[in-house]
């Protein structure tokens, strides 16, 4: 901004702040301020770690992968309706962010504690965990919707000053945040079952939500109700996905916890 270099200076600053924050955890392991290693030497495939890793980090890849292909996709679609559309669908869904990386980070905080108590077959801990997990990230989910919902105007402004860029922005937005509230409990539940090592299953709740089921979807409603259509796509595509990832956290959690119960 400093600069004025617009698009290339947006892209030089996320270069950037990756450059920097790569060598900044790097700095961290290295200088062993952490009980983590990075190290070569401590490099191993034995005892199933890279087939652990592998099973848990491919459903999140995939997953990733799919959540790009997917917004390249409606914005090919909603480019249909004019410019103004994908830059308002563009701050629309970076709205939605806000609501959705703070659900985001309390799945992947409480996974770690998930992963212990799963190991240790401490399930009355894993519970309470979870419990307290879905508890803030509903509280949070629904305080920061509401937030984000009654504020649209304020925040849309900030990034967008075209009249017609602005409406859509504003109208894409509060559709995408109906589902706002849920976003918390999706996630605490999809990383509870790559605590419980239960790939397939997250490997399934990943790919649906941001493919195998959107896409689809994606195409369907537009031809249906247009440009509205390719909006509700996505707020649909999550009381699917988090149907889909209760059922499947259900049918794990008590399979291992009868498996203990039989231990």
């Amino acid at each position: 901004m400093v600069f004025h270099w617009d698009i290339v200076g947006c892209a030089l600053a996320t270069l950037f702040g990756e450059i920097i924050g790569a060598v900044y955890y790097l700095y961290y392991y290295l200088t062993g301020k952490s009980i983590l290693s990075v190290s070569i030497k401590d490099f191993t495939l034995k005892d199933q770690v890279a087939g652990s890793v592998l099973a848990i980090g491919v459903p999140a890849a995939l997953g990733s992968i799919l959540m790009s292909v997917s917004q390249i996709i409606m914005n090919s679609q909603m480019s249909a309706y004019g410019d103004m559309a994908v830059a308002g669908i563009g701050v629309a869904m970076k709205i939605v962010m806000i609501t959705g990386m703070v659900s985001m980070g309390i799945g992947q905080g409480v996974q770690p504690l998930l992963g212990y108590c799963v190991g240790a077959k401490t399930w009355s801990r894993f519970r309470k965990y979870m419990r307290f997990a879905f508890c803030l990230a509903t509280i949070l989910g629904v305080a920061l919707t509401i937030l984000c919902y009654v504020f649209t105007n304020q925040i849309v402004g900030v990034f967008l000053t075209d009249a017609d860029a602005f409406d859509y922005a504003v109208e894409f937005a509060r559709i995408l945040l109906s589902t706002g509230p849920l976003f918390g409990i999706f996630y605490v539940l999809t990383n509870a079952l790559q605590a419980m090592g239960a790939a397939m299953p997250s490997l399934i709740i990943n790919i649906s939500r941001q493919g195998l089921i959107y896409i689809p979807v994606l195409f369907l409603l537009n031809g249906i109700l247009g440009i509205t259509g390719l909006v509700w796509a996505q707020p649909i595509v999550d009381v699917i996905s988090l149907v889909f990832g209760i059922a499947m956290y259900l049918k794990t959690s008590r399979k291992m916890m009868k498996l203990k119960n039989i231990a």
